[in-house]
């Protein structure tokens, strides 16, 4: 069965272009529209509320709520809100957060699996509609309960770590893979999320961020992806990602170029194999035989990253369908 379509928004551009790809979604029959939090740009739950209010059927998830910047209680409020005026269409996803991110703000992602598992039992009890007690090793509930009631929320982890990714298949109702990632890497990570989805012998749902851009010139395709790939590919956390997949990227190199806003050195670091190793891009044909190859690793969702515009979504889910 081939993987739906969802897309992502990162927040960045402003809200009138989330709007217009929020629509060109829905009418392309988009599974998802993942909104972002990052911090210093554009609030997810705000946008998530916009883009819901603005389209029919298009779904909406909460990527990737980090435990560290809002507390599981507050997070798990506005999914059941959301859920409380377009029911059916919300998802709640956690995440520890992106280490600059927590580093800019004085903050660090310190003991990451237990505040990611407390975060999901939490939210899991609170969606339940019951009074929730609740004592752990950082946060802590005494006797309480949502006002707004049950909520039937599924819960995803966003994971690239063989631990986390054992928890998402252990505990959440669907894993969440980051960005830049390739085809290879996926299938090492899901090879992890089945060790957690045995110890309770289901089946979770797999969903991945992949950076798309097509055109008849493929090059130029390719070229507006190098500075989101350079920004996403820089983590140390990536250097799995590149091992798996072969990929030469200094990575060093890449951070300091970015520090100095060297942008062309950047796109020289980031060559042609680096994007067609870690996305779907370049011309239709080029774009649907590494689309191939990421439905093949047994993903259900297949988030879309990286446009600018509900035309050049409407173009990419075209080519891709």
């Amino acid at each position: 069965m081939a993987a739906s379509l969802g897309v992502s928004y990162e927040g960045s551009e402003p809200l009138e272009i989330l709007c217009d790809i929020a629509q060109a979604a829905d009418a392309a029959g988009a599974r998802t529209l993942w909104a972002a939090s990052h911090l210093f740009l554009r609030e997810p739950i705000a946008s998530a509320a916009m883009m819901l209010a603005n389209t029919r059927r298009l779904g909406a998830a909460l990527m990737a709520m980090s435990p560290y910047t809002v507390h599981p209680v507050y997070a798990t409020m506005a999914a059941a809100t959301l859920d409380e005026w377009f029911p059916g269409r919300v998802q709640l996803c956690f995440g520890s957060g992106a280490p600059r991110d927590l580093e800019s703000i004085g903050l660090a992602a310190d003991k990451p699996l237990g505040a990611l598992r407390e975060s999901m039992t939490i939210a899991r009890a609170l969606l339940s509609g019951d009074r929730v007690s609740f004592a752990g090793e950082r946060f802590e509930i005494k006797e309480r309960r949502l006002v707004s009631g049950r909520h039937d929320i599924p819960i995803f982890l966003a994971a690239s770590r063989p631990k986390m990714l054992e928890l998402a298949g252990a505990e959440a109702d669907g894993v969440l893979i980051s960005a830049a990632t390739s085809p290879a890497f996926i299938n090492w990570a899901s090879a992890h999320v089945r060790v957690g989805e045995q110890r309770n012998r289901r089946r979770i749902r797999k969903s991945a961020l992949v950076y798309a851009s097509i055109g008849e010139d493929g090059r130029t395709a390719r070229d507006v992806l190098r500075r989101n790939l350079a920004f996403i590919l820089r983590g140390e956390h990536h250097a799995q990602n590149l091992r798996l997949t072969g990929t030469s990227l200094d990575q060093a190199a890449l951070t300091a170029a970015f520090a100095k806003e060297n942008w062309a050195h950047i796109d020289t670091l980031v060559d042609d194999a680096v994007v067609a190793n870690h996305s779907i891009s370049g011309t239709p044909a080029e774009a649907k035989s590494m689309m191939t190859k990421y439905e093949n690793v047994g993903l259900d969702e297949i988030v879309i990253a990286g446009v600018k515009s509900g035309a050049s979504l409407a173009a990419v889910m075209s080519a891709l369908r």
